[in-house]
């Protein structure tokens, strides 16, 4: 774990808990694509560089959940590298008590506010074409979370952050964390006609073609979708939708996946009823979801 290897002449990737990227960008200077989930990652990674004599100058943060950020600080810290997140997730990375606020859909209480859910916060910047390295180019990722991003080196490596998973997580987990199911399908659309020397997933292996994985993801995101709208044969409230799919994919309920779960499920539902497969009343003072 936490093992340096290299893809191209100036790109890399540190094997962990979620990969994270490493682009050489002189003899010296290197900058971070994410950097771990919690202070012991950042600490493992500025090992690292010293080992090899280098110098950090920036971490480009995909987006700003809590086990791509959690490194920040440490590394700013020690370093003073400069941190860039693009758009509301820079809000997000300086400020990460929204994760779990926004998860919850109210104040987290304690069991929420934890490193896999609640970084330390950092002094991000907003990413701008300004703030990147020669040569390096932003790709637009939304779905998983509200801004994400992916990046392309000089030396044609793309680094895609959450915007799919490997078939073991989703054969052992089924639902997939999402924010936006429409615009992650479009960007599942997106991956998968792309080309590059590598692609470098953050949950997923690296691999010189992403289609095949690509529409693996697409394919499990139609099943679920389909899955909801089946159990919506008869009016259901949210907690009993949960419930039963949870119980149909064999997952087991906790504080933590029923908030990611759960807040997944929500953003299900809103776009089958956004595209017409749902429709909702009010019964006894109970919100009902159900076929249209």
């Amino acid at each position: 774990m936490y093992e340096l290897i290299q893809i191209s002449e100036k790109s890399y990737y540190i094997e962990s808990p979620v990969k994270i990227g490493l682009v050489r960008l002189s003899d010296t200077g290197v900058c971070l694509i994410d950097s771990g989930n919690d202070k012991e990652a950042g600490r493992k990674i500025k090992k690292l560089l010293d080992a090899n004599g280098w110098r950090l100058t920036a971490i480009y943060n995909t987006h700003s959940n809590a086990d791509h950020i959690g490194g920040n600080r440490y590394l700013q810290e020690q370093t003073g590298c400069a941190v860039y997140a693009p758009g509301m997730e820079c809000c997000f990375t300086r400020h990460p008590v929204l994760e779990p606020s926004f998860l919850y859909g109210g104040f987290p209480c304690r069991d929420l506010r934890h490193k896999f859910l609640m970084a330390r916060e950092s002094a991000a910047l907003p990413l701008d074409g300004g703030s990147l390295p020669e040569g390096f180019s932003v790709i637009p990722l939304p779905g998983h979370f509200f801004d994400m991003v992916g990046f392309q080196t000089s030396d044609g490596v793309i680094y895609l952050a959450d915007c799919l998973s490997s078939r073991e997580t989703l054969e052992k987990y089924q639902i997939s964390f999402l924010y936006d199911a429409e615009a992650y399908l479009s960007t599942l659309e997106l991956v998968k006609g792309m080309s590059a020397r590598a692609f470098v997933p953050a949950h997923a292996p690296v691999t010189g073609d992403i289609a095949q994985l690509a529409q693996y993801n697409i394919d499990k995101v139609l099943e679920v979708a389909e899955k909801i709208t089946l159990l919506c044969r008869e009016p259901l409230c949210f907690e009993t939708i949960l419930q039963r799919l949870f119980a149909d994919y064999g997952l087991t309920m906790s504080f933590e996946q029923y908030v990611l779960v759960g807040s997944t499920v929500r953003s299900y539902l809103s776009w089958l009823k956004d595209t017409g497969r749902l429709s909702v009343r009010f019964e006894n003072n109970l919100l009902l979801w159900e076929q249209a």
